[in-house]
């Protein structure tokens, strides 16, 4: 063999091995990647129970619920739809009424989100890129410039 052959062998090999490792890392991810829906894309798609999501989106207006057993239930609305979810916890402090959140966990058999974690927004401009994408396409949130106008 050549030293050319030789190297464009070496090469060849390299780029081989480079893409089997790239696929089966993104076959590992891909499994453990979280897409973040909102109340009008969950009631639109036809998501499985027991796909794992994040829900982001407003806290309902009059719709958190507490019961004696560390759990509560509430709604998450984009203003154009609304999904009910419960949740088994310590809540963060900002979490009430009206306030931007965002929730990760799975659709129950019974459609109702069942959440594992959730994040409130964690100062007066913070909103999720996608939550305050979906409410400015309804026009209902204007973000920094609300404050301005």
């Amino acid at each position: 063999m050549t030293r050319k052959q030789r190297r464009l062998t070496l090469i060849g090999t390299a780029g081989v091995v480079l893409a089997v490792a790239l696929s089966l890392i993104l076959v590992v991810l891909r499994d453990n990647l979280v897409f973040f829906q909102s109340p009008t894309e969950i009631t639109e798609k036809a998501i499985p129970p027991g796909q794992r999501i994040r829900l982001g989106g407003l806290v309902e207006e009059g719709s958190v619920i507490w019961t004696d057993n560390a759990e509560v239930s509430f709604k998450v609305t984009d203003t154009a739809n609304t999904v009910a979810v419960t949740y088994k916890g310590i809540l963060p402090d900002l979490f009430r009424e009206g306030q931007g959140v965002v929730t990760e966990g799975v659709i129950g058999p019974n459609g109702v989100f069942v959440a594992d974690s959730v994040l409130a927004k964690h100062d007066e401009n913070y909103m999720p890129k996608e939550v305050a994408e979906a409410l400015k396409a309804q026009g209902h949130w204007q973000g920094e410039n609300a404050a301005a106008n």
